[in-house]
Parts: structure tokens; C-alpha cells; sequence
């Protein structure tokens, strides 16, 4: 429906200044900064996407992956029993049956995510990133992250972009799709409310900012704008597309930050696993880290820690 987009136009100073007070919100405390912290772990995308990726570290992550706080600091808080994973694992698709195998070994049903479709350039043949896709969903992968190819956007073929993710949609069969439109690439805050809509339009599950491999990944604006198009297509539709921020989130405030932008624009039906996911790699440490000096009043030492 070329209609949604054909009229877009997006107030970036408005957005920007949005975006700065968002900086400035009050980060809660106690008790409910690690109720919060809790939550944000159920939702990130536990993620290894490095060259030099072999089984073990994938099995070690997949063992933090079911384990990401460690036991007394959860008995402490009176949460040892509510079954606190995080939302899912994220590797490359020849990794993908090292990481099924281990979480089926471990006797949990953590979903695996698997980039595919070119990621994180894009720059590959349509038939070859379909090709990945299947290949990523026949090793067992439950959620398929994909990259768009910027060039239709930055050229305005709005019509071969929702063709090229319809057909990743059709390959990934029963597995949960997020397409990562790598934000920071697309020229302008327009062309991401553009890309937004008609990734949604083609099928998305989810709609994600970045690879993390970006100049520029996740930010507050890129955000906001992503956000605006995911309920302006539910107000449109009824369906409800899940949002998945990724690239340069660190730190335990940041995602809560992102936890609270997620809850004014959406609603707190967003802030589940199903609809909100955090991509990372190193985030789960500082969350751990934080929850840690709840508990003790103290900061561990590195050795205390077991290692994401």
C-alpha cells in the first residue's frame, strides 16, 4: 500500500529534541531498577557474530544464555524459580546446530536466531540469501534475522523492496522473522519510517535497526521513528510487529532507557520477549554487574563473574 508512504515526512528536529530528553530521563532505583534489569535480560538476543566463532565459545554463550544471573544474586532477590533466560541466541548459520544441539543438551527451549540473507552488506544475490535462510532454518533455527538491501531504498524502489523481504518471509516457513533495515545507511529518518512500513507490510515479525556492524547503530531517534511506524501499522491493521534495537547498547541503563521509550510509545504489551528484543553481546555483563551490587552493596571482581 504505496499510499502509507508516498506522503511521509518526518520532523527530524522535533525527533532530535524528543530524543535528548530521553537522555535525561531519571533512571529508576532499588528494588524496581532490578525488576527492570530482570526484565530487559528476558529480552536480549544473546549474540556472537564474530569470525573467529568456534562450538565452545557458542556453548559457552548458549550456557550463559540459560544461566544469565548467577544463582545467589537471583535467590537474593527472591527470583531463583521463575525460569530467567534470556530471549534467545544469536550466531551465524554454520553455528546454528552447535547452538541447538547445546541448549537441547541443556534441556531448555531458548529459541536460536540466526543472521542471514547477506548480513551484514545485503550485498549478495537474492537466490543466495534465500538460499541462507533455508539452510539457517533447516540446522533448527527458530528466528531468522535478515538484512534488506539499502540500495532499494536509497533509490526509491519501495516496490522490489517489499518483493525481495516477501520472498525471505516465505523462506523462513514457520520461523519468526526480524528484518534489520541497518538504519544507519538508509540517508535519512523518512526513508526509515519508509523501510519500516513496508517490512511490516511484507511480513516482518520484527523490525530491527541495525547489523552492529554500522558507522551508526541503535539510536534514540532511529528509535522513535521505528516506533511510530510499528503503531501507526497496528492502528492500520491490528497486528502487532515487535521492536528490536541492536548495535553500541552496553550499559544497564541504556537498556533500560530503551525498556521505558518502549513503554511510552508502545505500551507495556510491547515490553515481552514475543514484541521486544535487545541485541547484544556485552550488555548482559553490566546487567549482571549492576544486580550484583544491588544484592551486595558491592562491585565484583572480574573473576566473580562468569563471562558472556
Amino acid at each position: 500500500e504505496l499510499g502509507w508512504i508516498s506522503k511521509v515526512y518526518v520532523n527530524r528536529p522535533a525527533v532530535v529534541r524528543h530524543a535528548e530528553q530521553i537522555k535525561k530521563w531519571k533512571t529508576v532505583k532499588g528494588n524496581w531498577q532490578a525488576a527492570w534489569l530482570l526484565k530487559a535480560v528476558t529480552c536480549i538476543d544473546l549474540t556472537t557474530l564474530s569470525g573467529d566463532d568456534t562450538p565452545s565459545n557458542v556453548q559457552r554463550l548458549c550456557f550463559k544464555a540459560k544461566h544469565p544471573i548467577r544463582e545467589d544474586l537471583l535467590k537474593a532477590l527472591d527470583m531463583h524459580d521463575k525460569g530467567i533466560t534470556v530471549g534467545a541466541v544469536c550466531v551465524y548459520p554454520a553455528r546454528v546446530s552447535d547452538a541447538v544441539n547445546t541448549l537441547k543438551a541443556a534441556g531448555c527451549n531458548i529459541p536460536v536466531a540466526s543472521v542471514a540473507a547477506g548480513f551484514p552488506s545485503g550485498q549478495t544475490p537474492l537466490e543466495t540469501k534465500l538460499s541462507e535462510i533455508r539452510l539457517a532454518v533447516e540446522y533448527g533455527a527458530r528466528e531468522i534475522d535478515i538484512v534488506i538491501s539499502r540500495s532499494l531504498v536509497l533509490t526509491g524502489q519501495w516496490e522490489g523492496l517489499y518483493e525481495e523481504i516477501r520472498l525471505c518471509r516465505a523462506a523462513c516457513g514457520e520461523a519468526h522473522m526480524k528484518t534489520i533495515l541497518a538504519t544507519g545507511e538508509l540517508g535519512s529518518l523518512a526513508n526509515v519510517y519508509k523501510a519500516s512500513m513496508i517490512a511490516m507490510m511484507a511480513g516482518s515479525d520484527f523490525i530491527k535497526t541495525s547489523t552492529g556492524k554500522e558507522v551508526e547503530n541503535a539510536t534514540f531517534p532511529v528509535g522513535i521513528v521505528m516506533m511510530r511506524a510499528i503503531k501507526e501499522y497496528y492502528w492500520q491493521t491490528g497486528y502487532k510487529v515487535g521492536f528490536k534495537p541492536a548495535g553500541g547498547i552496553r550499559t544497564a541503563k541504556e537498556a533500560i532507557t530503551w525498556l521505558m521509550l518502549v513503554k511510552e510509545e508502545l505500551g507495556v504489551e510491547w515490553l515481552t520477549p514475543e514484541l521486544f528484543r535487545l541485541g547484544a553481546s556485552s550488555l548482559l555483563g553490566d546487567i549482571e554487574q549492576q544486580i550484583f551490587y544491588h544484592v551486595t552493596g558491592s562491585y565484583a571482581l572480574q573473576h566473580e563473574l562468569a563471562m558472556a
